[in-house]
């Protein structure tokens, strides 16, 4: 509210491995951009990313309707891909109230703030990936995260403008500060992949599926891909586990003498 600043500021110097960073992909209106970089300032979230803004940046309109969050909008970080967007970070959680074709774990934005807590203990770097305005994110976009939040509303009337949706993500996120996530988050032990590193094990692991004519038909291929893609997304690879991935795949490809 207006005036009133009764926390001050305890995570806004913190880093962005202790902060989850916002990444909105394909906004449409320099004035959503500004309102979603004053929502995170609010709770402490200071990383912004924008993946190809229809307006382009900067843009004055953001930085008049961040009320004061300057701060966010100067270190605002332009992409233009998803993929490079997520390249660093090990987790990502993407908003969407939409059904899509690929199965994730949903979960709501309280259990999500506490598994990005739990993440953040081990230096991993937590994404929260938001869609555009009309349309919200894509099936390609949505492939990205490990789950999917959805915020549970009113079934009649659900929809949420971008500030709101991103107010609410990071609200949750800053109150959880000294709460302990109720399941392990999935993974191993060992060191996380980025996307950038799961992303090349995805495009070899395609490749050599490929080769072999493991699809059945061009149509069927887009949906398996996903399919896999997911499947290895939910179980938290670390670098052993790749490792061990990339040595399996290259003993059952290779060309027996």
């Amino acid at each position: 509210m207006e005036g009133i600043n009764e926390k001050k500021n305890k995570s806004t110097c913190d880093s962005d491995i202790q902060t989850p960073v916002v990444i909105l992909c394909r906004p449409q209106l320099g004035e959503n951009i500004g309102t979603a970089a004053r929502a995170m300032l609010n709770c402490g979230v200071v990383n912004l990313r924008l993946v190809a803004p229809r307006d382009g940046w900067p843009n004055p309109k953001a930085l008049n309707a961040s009320s004061g969050a300057d701060s966010i909008i100067a270190g605002t970080k332009i992409f233009d891909t998803t993929l490079d967007a997520v390249s660093d970070c090990e987790v990502v959680f993407a908003a969407t109230a939409r059904t899509r074709e690929v199965m994730k774990r949903v979960i709501t934005p309280r259990q999500a703030a506490k598994e990005i807590r739990f993440a953040n203990r081990k230096n991993r770097r937590v994404a929260l990936l938001f869609g555009p305005e009309r349309t919200g994110l894509n099936n390609n976009e949505i492939e990205f995260a490990d789950s999917i939040i959805e915020v549970p509303l009113n079934p009649s009337f659900s929809s949420l403008n971008l500030a709101q949706a991103v107010l609410i993500m990071c609200y949750e996120w800053y109150i959880s500060v000294d709460e302990t996530p109720s399941s392990r988050f999935p993974g191993g032990e060992g060191s996380p992949v980025d996307k950038k590193q799961l992303y090349s094990f995805f495009q070899y692991l395609d490749n050599s599926l490929e080769d072999r004519g493991f699809y059945p038909t061009p149509e069927m291929r887009p949906s398996m891909v996903r399919n896999i893609r997911a499947l290895f997304t939910r179980v938290g690879l670390t670098q052993q586990d790749l490792q061990t991935l990339y040595g399996m795949i290259k003993k059952l490809t290779q060309t027996q003498k």
